[in-house]
This record gives structure tokens, sequence and C-alpha cells, in this order.
């Protein structure tokens, strides 16, 4: 499973990992390194995850800068490298559907999932989308706004919420209609990752941390939520060879759920 990297292009990625370290320290009298090379980063991220009664497990994917920027000029593509884009290609082939703000999909030109039969849920107050586009004319695309919105026909829609779309009503009528034990992979904006830190529907966040600095007044990974202390707890960290790192953190009370 953890092997030297088969593809000599592809940046060199090593896995510190909590358990890993602590026997690193508990044999520091020994050369043993507690560095492993990772070739697949499928191994780590396309895990099961637990199972919760009425919504999917639900965790977050986002790259920040150093100085937790989510984007440069706008978009996000500028701040990953091809080890972020692996990670996001594992994560999205293990989760059951997609889901992100209406204004992240236009600005980063979602399309039809890769992975067949796959959905994009598709998160606006509003309503206005384009039915044109790949993602809502390859049918893979689902509006997720309220009852009051108007949305172009031709488009899939899920009401949840009059004025302001209900999150906590969207994730359950998802449930319905996803596999039993399906979870979902929220893929930004700050504002939509905001609301779901407000209403304490996290379960597990997922994070680039490109090795740079941004500066500018760029969004962090969650906007506008309620300030309140969450506790998680890492499962693994990757770093590659360019320097980026990879964390997975998972709710502590949530992290010994059973998977059923």
């Amino acid at each position: 499973m953890l092997v030297s990297p088969a593809n000599a292009e592809r940046p060199t990625v090593r896995c510190v990992h909590p358990r890993v370290a602590s026997l690193q320290a508990a044999d520091a009298s020994t050369n043993t390194t507690a560095e492993l090379l990772v070739d697949d980063v499928t191994d780590w991220y396309g895990v099961e995850r637990p199972h919760l009664p009425g919504r999917p497990w639900t965790a977050l994917n986002m790259v920040t800068s150093i100085d937790g920027s989510a984007a440069i000029d706008g978009a996000s593509g500028g701040l990953g490298n091809g080890t972020d884009r692996r990670v996001l290609a594992a994560l999205r082939n293990a989760a059951d559907i997609i889901v992100v703000g209406a204004g992240t999909a236009r600005r980063e030109g979602y399309r039809q999932p890769r992975k067949v039969g796959q959905r994009i849920a598709v998160v606006t107050k509003s309503g206005r989308l384009d039915a044109s586009s790949d993602l809502f004319a390859s049918g893979a695309g689902l509006a997720v706004t309220t009852t009051r919105a108007s949305v172009p026909t031709g488009i899939e829609v899920l009401r949840s919420g009059v004025d302001e779309v209900d999150l906590v009503g969207a994730l359950a009528q998802l449930a319905a209609i996803l596999p039993a034990g399906a979870w979902a992979i929220v893929e930004g904006g700050p504002s939509l990752n905001g609301s779901l830190l407000s209403l304490d529907l996290i379960d597990e966040v997922n994070i680039t941390t490109a090795p740079m600095l941004v500066g500018g007044a760029g969004q962090r990974m969650s906007s506008g939520a309620t300030e309140r202390l969450r506790q998680f707890d890492l499962v693994h960290q990757l770093i590659d060879s360019e320097q980026y790192v990879f964390s997975r953190w998972v709710r502590r009370d949530r992290a010994d759920r059973r998977l059923s």
C-alpha cells in the first residue's frame, strides 16, 4: 500500500501520521524513520466514512495559503498543485455526492464529474443558474435552493427553506435520495462553508496548505460563521516534495462513531 512513487514526474509524498510520529519518539535511540512514501493518495482519502442518521457525513475539501487565503484572483486553482488535484480526485471518487456553492461552481467552471452517475448539488439562494452549462446540460447538476427561487427550465431542483436555503433540510432530502450511509464532499466557497459551520454540520475537514503567502483581502476557508469552538482530531498529514501539506481532520465527538 505504501511504496515509492512509480511515476517519477509526480511530487514525492511523505506521510506523517500521529501514531507513526509517537513510534518515532519512542524509538528515538535508533535511526528508524517514521516517514512513509505514499504512492496512491486514494489509500488515505478513499476510506469508508461513518454513517449518520438523517443526513450524509459531510466533509469539506479546501486549499489555502499559509496566511489563510482560499483564492488568488477569486479562484482556488492557482493555490493547488498536482498532488492537490490527486487528493481532490480521490475524494470525489469516494464521495457519493459533491456539494458546492453556485458562485464557486461558476468561477471554477464546474463540469460533469468523471465518476459515472455522480451528482453535483449546487447551492443557490437566487436560483440564477446557466442551464446550458456542461454541468446542468449533462444532467449531473442539481440545484439546491429555496421555495421562492425561480430556476431555469431543465434543471432538477431540490427546495428547502423559504427566504434562505435550509441546509439542514436540504441534507436530509439528499440523504433520502442517496444510498444508505452516503457521504458528501463540500467544495466551498467560504460562504457555504460558514453556513455549514454555523449549523454544526461539518464532520470532516480536508485541507491542502500551499507553501505560499497571498496577502490581499481574499476570503478565508469559511466566512460569516457563528463563532464557536469545535474540536477536531488529526487523522493524517501528508507532505509532498513541493512542500504542500495535506491534512485530514475529523470532529472529535464523531471520530469514534462506529461504521455500520
